[in-house]
């Protein structure tokens, strides 16, 4: 994994939810619609990586939904 992709996709995790403060969203639906125009938004593997750095940082949280999806968003 190319360690500046992976701080390049955080950031732009971190930067959409500065934006959107109230967003939630999946692994699949951050690949998809926080990075609509980036070749990131195919790559759920660098968008996975990224949110577990993010998540161990403490910076966003996991939330597991009735469904058993789990959820990404801001740690408030």
């Amino acid at each position: 994994m190319n360690e500046r992709r992976r701080s390049r996709v955080a950031q732009g995790i971190l930067d959409y939810l500065r934006e959107h403060p109230e967003a939630q969203d999946t692994l699949a639906g951050i690949a998809e619609w926080w990075f609509p125009e980036q070749e990131v938004r195919n790559s759920t593997a660098t968008v996975k990586e990224a949110l577990d750095e993010l998540v161990a940082a403490g910076l966003i949280s996991e939330h597991r939904g009735k469904d058993e999806q789990i959820s990404y968003r801001m740690t408030r």
